[in-house]
Formats: structure tokens, sequence, C-alpha cells
């Protein structure tokens, strides 16, 4: 359910159908700045997040498969009261599919019956991944305040009418010191299970650092063994700035992720050429959605390698041409903002190219 109490629903929902149903029925992307706190060193760092939001119900799960192919990384939604459900484990599959790594997202935290490590135990035993929470919350239900980071160690309140107001303290409360403890050594320990250096640790019994509790997150995370686990709540705001965080730390830059492609003038036989995420290098995109729209048919594009301007010739694979490219745009669910050129590792969309979904 992701109708708002404004009864509008959310804004990735631009469809009347699904503003009326209060369900995401095709995938939406959109963008956005942010200044993450690393864990890692404590500093702040900007980043550009791409974000593509894919519908829930398992009757769409196509739009699922299409996004993952073009993502670094993906948040993975549960319900704190629901856990792992069917289509959860349809969502995983894909995942696994294409190598996608994961952090999940424990959402619904004020509802009644919301159980978080119920939730936690059930990806563990029905998706069979390591997992462990990052933060534990304070208060309960609808006295959800915010959350321990249990790598950094603070508590993290969100004040101000629509929560937009982040208030770190390194004093933890009471109420939550003991369960913080122990969520910390289980993380810990989750940890001990897929990386070396935390397994060396706690072998000498030794308290790892902020730093290096922070990388091997990263490690484990990126290398597809462990997904490290949120809680919150969306629609009161209360966690979701941590989030973005974690997004930042521990999900692969373009940079990290291997891609590959084949050279159309080596035979076919020919090894894949790995892609390198530089600005000057040769352009290398993917058309992985089509769509109808005001204007025309309007492709999605994944840039992996090179920059795409508008006004340019981009030479299509699949049928030999060179096309112009007379409209590049940046999608906000529906709306859009004309740019004049995109770099690798951001999503764009293309107005006047005949192209299918699948080419480069």
């Amino acid at each position: 359910q992701v109708r708002g109490r404004d009864n509008v629903g959310a804004k990735m929902d631009s469809m009347e159908l699904e503003r009326e149903k209060g369900i995401t029925i095709q995938s939406a992307a959109t963008f956005c700045d942010w200044e993450a706190t690393m864990p890692a060193t404590g500093e702040k760092e900007k980043y550009a997040i791409n974000i593509i939001d894919t519908p829930g119900h398992v009757d769409f799960t196509i739009e699922v498969e299409r996004a993952l192919r073009v993502l670094d990384g993906a948040i993975l939604v549960l319900c704190a009261v629901a856990g792992v459900q069917s289509q959860t484990t349809t969502v995983d599959r894909q995942m696994r599919r294409y190598n996608v790594p994961r952090i999940s997202f424990i959402n619904k935290m004020d509802r009644p019956g919301a159980n978080p490590w119920r939730v936690i135990n059930q990806i563990r035993q029905k998706l069979k991944i390591a997992a462990a929470a990052v933060q534990v919350p304070i208060g309960v239900e609808d006295d959800l305040r915010g959350v321990v980071d249990l790598v950094r160690w603070k508590a993290i309140y969100n004040q101000g009418e629509k929560g937009n107001q982040v208030v770190e303290s390194d004093e933890i409360p009471a109420e939550a010191l003991e369960l913080a403890k122990e969520k910390r050594r289980e993380l810990i320990e989750q940890l001990a299970e897929v990386d070396d250096e935390m397994g060396e640790l706690l072998i000498m019994d030794e308290d790892p650092t902020t730093p290096q509790l922070a990388n091997a997150i990263r490690r484990a995370t990126t290398g597809l063994k462990f997904s490290p686990v949120f809680l919150g709540s969306a629609i009161k705001n209360t966690a979701v700035q941590p989030l973005l965080d974690g997004v930042c730390a521990y999900l692969p830059q373009p940079a990290e992720h291997k891609v590959t492609a084949h050279d159309t003038s080596l035979p076919v036989s020919a090894p894949p050429v790995e892609l390198t995420p530089a600005s000057a290098a040769p352009l290398v995109a993917l058309a992985f959605k089509l769509e109808e729209g005001r204007f025309g048919q309007l492709t999605y594009m994944r840039v992996y390698q090179g920059t795409m301007r508008k006004g340019q010739f981009i030479y299509h694979a699949r049928t030999g041409k060179k096309v112009k490219v007379p409209r590049l745009v940046r999608m906000h669910s529906n709306e859009m903002e004309d740019i004049q050129e995109i770099g690798p590792g951001e999503i764009c969309a293309i107005f006047g190219i005949d192209c299918a979904s699948g080419d480069t």
C-alpha cells in the first residue's frame, strides 16, 4: 500500500490506475543528490544516485527483471509485519541471476505487530543469504522515534513535523542499549562467517573499529555474500536518511561494477571487452526499457562508458546505422528535465530513436 495520507499516492506512481489501486505497476526512474555520512571515515561526501522504483506485485515482475539488468545495487524492501513473501523470493532469484548486490530495508516499523528480528531470520532461512541488522529501533510501533546505528554507535532521531530534522547523539537511550549491544555482536558474528578479516578478529576476541566494521560490510555486500539490514518507516520519514547513507557506503559505485561487452569490430568468437566508466571513452549504452510517451517512443538508456550528448550521432550496434540523439531527458517519474549530456553510470531517456529493448 503506497497511498499516502493525502490520498494521492506515491510520487513515483504516476499512472491513474496506480494511484487508484495504491500499487506500483510500471517501473519509474528518478535521481537525487545526497550528502552521505560515511561510516568508515565519519566524513560527509556528495553522491549522485540514480533510482529505479519497481513494482512489488508478482504480476508485474518483468519490470523488475528489466531494471535489474542495468543496476549496480538494489534495496530489497520488506514489510516488518508480513516479512518474506512469495514475491520476495522471486525478486531474490532475479537479483542472483544478474549478480546485483543488495541491502535490505524493513519498512513499516511503525505498524502494530512489527517484528524485524523475525524478518531477518526469514531472510537468512528462506533467501539463504547471511544478513544482520546494522540498526536497532528506538521505540516500537507508534512510538518509533529513530534508530541506533550499530556501526557508528550513535542514536539517530527524526524530529520535526515531517521527520526532516535528523539529530544524532553519542548517548544510546537506556531502552535500546542492551538490545543494541546484543545485535552489534550478532552483526560481527554474521560478518565473521563471510569475511576473513572479521573472522580473525572474532577468533582473537578483538572488538573491530568502526572503519573495520564498515569496510567488512562493504566487502561482503559487494561480494554478494551478505545483506546489511536497515529499519525504518517510509511514511513517517523515520530512518530513511541513514538508509541513503547505507546506499552510498555499502553498495558499489559504477566504477566498481565489472561490465563487459562484445566489440563488433572483432570476430564473434573473440573474448568480451571490459568497459571503463570514463567520460572520454567511446560511448556504450544499453536501451533497457521502451515507453510510448506523449512525444513518441521514449527509450530509457543506461550509459556504461563515454558521454552521450544532445545532437550527437551514435552507432546502433544491431542495425549498423548511425542515429542522431534529438532530445535527451532525465526522468523523475513522469516529469522530464531536458539535459545537454549525460555520463557513465547514469540513466537517461531519449526521444526519436527507433530501437528495441536490449539494443546497444
